[in-house]
């Protein structure tokens, strides 16, 4: 009797199952119906978006149906009103990665996609939003859409990281790459100490490529192309612009005294030379004679005008109530200006022993790295 090696009795066994077993070629079917009905929102109803808040839109629909019984994923689609959802403004996964029959924005969101369909800052307008059933490669668009009305507040949707001042009518004339940045002094708010004249001013994002644009118009903040500066004549200002709601002011500093706080008066005018710089040199110091010693104290006077024509005298000194002269090592914090309240003896400076009954340079320099000043004793 012939006898058969183990390797071929096992390859002969496998030829026996593949061809004595039936494949099954039946294909997964992958028929969808589309979602036929909107929960919510309301359609045409009206939000009016406050983006600071916590407030949302939920936006809900009715399930769709497999042939198969298996997972639909869901896709809603925003457009502008009009559109036909060929190119939507924008469009997300439902919740949960898609299983969800249910989509929540918050304001913010909703205020983005507004601006991505050319609705403008406080204005109301409308979105088309519409929810797409998926299988695999199988798209079933729902059989309508819904509309919904937006109200947008002030502000803008998205706040650039930083800001620029380019143009013919600022002084860093009209190159992009020589533009100046401005100080952020908190989340969407930006300022800068300088010149302004007639000609263009421009605003921008980047100093690189095709920035975004922005321009002053009165006392709004605006997004656009529009380059007319907001100075009829040359002079000085401290350009505060908050995109959290939209507004421009320009505060016209005047002058710049060096104030003495014995005297309770400004002693000397420091005249502009540029850029957030004010400058005033060899002028003669001498310290106040009071009966317990010589007085050394002093601060800074700005006088500022503001957009409806009101001009007042504000003070500018140290963020220390009381101070003691400096030294050649004292930190530069200690010379750091903020605005202080107006008082003749708080938060003043003292001038260094050696600057009695000298001559100094007195610098003060408001530029987007620090606001500081200067004293050099000749």
């Amino acid at each position: 009797m012939k006898k058969y090696s183990h390797p071929l009795l096992l390859l002969l066994l496998l030829i026996g199952l593949l061809t004595g077993c039936q494949k099954d070629d039946k294909e997964l079917d992958e028929t969808i119906t589309p979602v036929a009905n909107y929960i919510s929102p309301a359609d045409n109803s009206l939000v009016r978006l406050d983006p600071p808040s916590n407030a949302a839109v939920t936006f809900e629909w009715g399930q769709a149906r497999a042939a198969d019984g298996t997972v639909i994923l869901y896709e809603v689609l925003f457009d502008k009103e009009g559109g036909d959802f060929t190119a939507p403004v924008y469009s997300t996964v439902s919740g949960t990665n898609g299983l969800d029959t249910k989509l929540v924005l918050s304001h913010g969101d909703l205020n983005k996609i507004a601006n991505l369909a050319g609705i403008p800052a406080q204005a109301q307008g409308k979105l088309k939003w519409t929810v797409n059933a998926t299988k695999g490669l199988n798209v079933m668009p729902a059989a309508t859409a819904r509309t919904i009305a937006v109200e947008r507040p002030a502000g803008f949707s998205v706040i650039p990281g930083n800001l620029y001042l380019t143009g013919s009518g600022t002084e860093a004339g009209a190159t992009l790459g020589q533009a100046m940045p401005f100080k952020r002094v908190s989340a969407g708010v930006f300022e800068l100490y300088t010149r302004l004249s007639p000609g263009e001013v421009k605003l921008v994002d980047q100093t690189t490529g095709t920035p975004t644009a922005y321009y002053i118009n009165g006392n709004k903040l605006l997004q656009g192309s529009n380059a007319t500066s907001p100075a009829t004549t040359p002079a000085v200002y401290r350009v505060t612009l908050d995109f959290n709601n939209g507004s421009a002011i320009l505060t016209e500093i005047q002058s710049v005294g060096l104030w003495v706080s014995a005297q309770n008066k400004v002693t000397v005018t420091l005249p502009y030379v540029g850029k957030g710089v004010w400058k005033v040199e060899n002028t003669p110091i001498e310290f106040f004679q009071f009966s317990w010693g010589r007085d050394e104290r002093y601060k800074f006077i700005f006088s500022e005008k503001d957009m409806a024509g009101k001009v007042t005298a504000r003070q500018y000194g140290s963020t220390n109530t009381d101070n003691v002269p400096p030294t050649a090592t004292t930190a530069a914090a200690y010379y750091t200006i903020v605005p202080v309240a107006d008082d003749q003896w708080n938060n003043t400076y003292k001038f260094a022993a050696a600057a009695d009954r000298k001559s100094v340079d007195i610098t003060v320099m408001l530029q987007p790295a620090a606001y500081t000043h200067q004293v050099t004793v000749r």
